[in-house]
């Protein structure tokens, strides 16, 4: 493990400015977003939608890194370009997601486990020989009556720590993921309680299989109240509950925190991001403060390309526009009013 380039490449991840692309969509979850735009979900119509992506003029300037799923890292653009070389060259560094998707915790059918670590140090090393410099894996928090149990949240956060120790000893810089899912009515407090709960499980067990918390990325859900809860928190109580939870429970050792959106709307995601931001450096917070988003970025410049190549070129201006609307964000200066694309 090198301990100096592990840092150094999470350092780059949250640089200013800057956060995550995250386009690792498994086959199903890709099929759905073409079937928003009637559109098949063909390999080739994939790579023109990623490549398209990838290519997109000056998006460097406000994404470091973007994440892929197994079929794209091994994938060519269209003239022969591997897509990771064509990010590399666009100044962004290549991601991979390593997790194989979530199943029924045994005797906590209410419960879900993250499958992958069979084989996973193999299969890291092949994704360096890829090309891939960081790997995510993804837990999955439910919150219920009857959930998130000591159990499940043990095995999740225990599968979390193993993931991210076989990463870096592979020389991969791990994003660690433990998502709170946002369904639910749930007030925002409650939230808070599982998150809190959550992140110190997953950092114990970080600590006793001597993850480099240096070379390390967070990407947690913010503490925000249920999706269908009948009066959801304001962005500034967003903010001002998720910097508490973490002060409680993140080592300041810890790079950055890229925040997953969640599926909540863009607006939404990012006027909390950038309240976030907006109150951080009152309150001495010691991370890099950063997102990593799938559908908040993609949402616009998918619906923009609607498969046809003539529309590549208002695709790509909806992305960058999303883009650098997320990076305000991210350096608290975002407006609102501002963000129609």
């Amino acid at each position: 493990m090198d301990k100096q380039r592990l840092v150094q490449t999470a350092q780059a991840l949250v640089a200013e400015k800057k956060g995550i692309l995250a386009a690792d969509e498994s086959s199903g979850t890709i099929k759905r977003r073409f079937d928003s735009i009637n559109v098949e979900s063909t390999e080739e119509n994939r790579i023109n939608y990623r490549e398209m992506l990838f290519r997109t003029a000056g998006v460097s300037d406000f994404i470091s890194g973007v994440i892929l799923f197994d079929e794209t890292i091994r994938q060519n653009g269209a003239d022969g370009t591997p897509l990771v070389k064509i990010l590399t060259d666009n100044g962004m560094i290549p991601g991979i997601k390593v997790d194989k998707g979530t199943v029924a915790l045994p005797g906590a059918p209410d419960e879900l486990v993250t499958e992958g670590l069979d084989g996973l140090r193999d299969r890291l090393n092949e994704y360096v020989k890829l090309g891939a410099r960081f790997t995510k894996w993804r837990g999955v928090i439910n919150i219920s009556a009857t959930t998130p149990t000591p159990y499940g949240i043990s095995v999740d956060a225990h599968a979390l720590a193993r993931f991210a120790a076989l990463s870096q000893e592979a020389g991969l810089v791990p994003i660690v993921e433990p998502e709170i899912l946002r369904d639910g009515d749930h007030s925002i407090e409650r939230s808070f309680e599982v998150t809190e709960e959550t992140l110190r499980e997953v950092f114990e067990q970080l600590a006793q299989q001597k993850v480099l918390l240096e070379g390390m990325l967070l990407k947690p859900s913010m503490v925000i109240s249920g999706g269908s809860a009948a009066q959801r928190a304001e962005p500034e109580k967003v903010a001002e509950m998720t910097i508490e939870c973490f002060k409680r429970v993140l080592p300041a050792a810890v790079p950055g925190v890229v925040f997953l959106s969640g599926g909540e709307p863009d607006d939404s995601v990012t006027s909390n991001l950038n309240a976030i931001n907006q109150l951080a450096p009152n309150v001495d917070a010691p991370w890099q403060l950063s997102f990593s988003f799938g559908r908040s970025l993609q949402g616009a410049p998918l619906a923009a390309w609607a498969g046809k190549a003539e529309n590549v070129e208002a695709a790509t201006v909806a992305f960058f526009t999303r883009a650098s609307l997320t990076s305000a964000a991210r350096q608290g200066i975002y407006h609102k009013e501002k963000s129609a694309v």
